[in-house]
């Protein structure tokens, strides 16, 4: 019999995109607020509606037009933490994209930057989670824009914004021509990670460890078709961003028995469990858990060392490390 997985177990998220987890409702209302006609994203549920991977990310960009001021990443940022709080997420890194705040302005990324750091100082204080920036380039919007994105994320670099990573479709261009944008953010004293290993498979995990010099994956789970790239992945201590649900709403595996989280963690990859874009994909934290308990009858125990590796592989300074594990060992 499946142990039941107390809801208020502490989590660690290292891999959420912070309009990715925009709930549809939020993101009607503003669209109404500004008089924007997006309804084509959404289903008669009022969910949001996509065909596949490239017309999610069309569905994405979408819904991101809707979100153009510093008080409106505001708001998003209190309500995606106030929901990943209920979760029993006591430290979640976001992916933000420059991109999507000011166009890839530095003096416009300040501002958004701010607003998003200010509510995060007000979640951390009335919710008691803590938010820290992962700073990410738009593969499809190509390597220029990358480099500005970068150069926002170099300039911006400190206690907040402590990574820098790329997302998108993986099939456009190649991971090497981003290398300049990963050198600035890597100068800059940034830590780095890189979606792979989802669309572009095994050999695009390949290709970022190489031309990136990245020390974590964003998703990574084809690699399990390389057995000796996860036997690579288990040496170098390379830790995976596992999202499993986003995974098979995409298609990419059918249900959760047949995910390779399990496998992948046998084999002694470093695994961490992440939502990805929960509302996108009909997921929580808590559905997670939930789902791989009943899939792999994985206990409190086995998640609980799952978020001391991600403890570990955080994008945070010591002490905020220290502290973290603390939690995590208070069960």
């Amino acid at each position: 019999m499946t142990e039941r997985i107390d809801p208020a177990l502490p989590k660690i998220e290292l891999h959420l995109h912070i309009e990715g987890a925009a709930p549809p409702a939020f993101i009607r209302g503003l669209a109404r607020e500004k008089n924007i006609d997006i309804t084509g994203i959404f289903d008669e549920r009022g969910n949001y509606a996509y065909r596949d991977f490239w017309d999610f990310l069309r569905v994405y960009e979408a819904a991101c037009t809707t979100l153009q001021t510093p008080r409106d990443f505001h708001r998003l940022t209190l309500a995606v933490l106030e929901q990943s709080a209920r979760d029993g997420v006591i430290y979640t890194e976001a992916f933000l994209s420059p991109d999507f705040c000011g166009g890839g302005d530095l003096g416009a990324w300040r501002e958004y930057l701010h607003a998003m750091h200010d509510a995060a100082t007000e979640a951390e204080r009335d919710m008691g989670i803590t938010l820290r920036g992962v700073v990410t380039c738009i593969r499809h919007f190509g390597a220029t824009k990358a480099r500005a994105a970068a150069l926002c994320a170099a300039e911006t670099a400190g206690d907040f914004v402590t990574g820098f990573g790329i997302g998108g479709d993986e099939k456009a261009g190649r991971l090497r021509d981003f290398a300049y944008a990963f050198d600035m953010a890597r100068e800059a004293g940034l830590r780095l990670t890189a979606h792979a290993g989802e669309w572009g498979g095994p050999q695009s995990v390949r290709d970022a460890l190489a031309d990136l010099r990245v020390e974590r994956i964003g998703h990574g789970v084809r690699a399990v078709e390389d057995p000796a790239l996860v036997d690579e992945l288990a040496a170098r201590g390379t830790v995976l961003e596992v999202c499993p649900g986003s995974n098979l709403a995409l298609g990419l595996y059918p249900d959760f028995r047949a995910h390779p989280v399990a496998r992948l963690r046998e084999r002694g990859v470093r695994v961490t469990l992440s939502t990805d874009d929960p509302p996108f994909f009909h997921t929580s934290n808590r559905r997670e858990y939930e789902a791989l308990a009943q899939a792999f009858d994985w206990t409190e125990q086995d998640f609980r060392a799952i978020n001391l590796d991600a403890a570990r592989a955080a994008f945070c300074d010591a002490a905020t490390r220290k502290r973290l594990v603390a939690r995590l060992d208070q069960g």
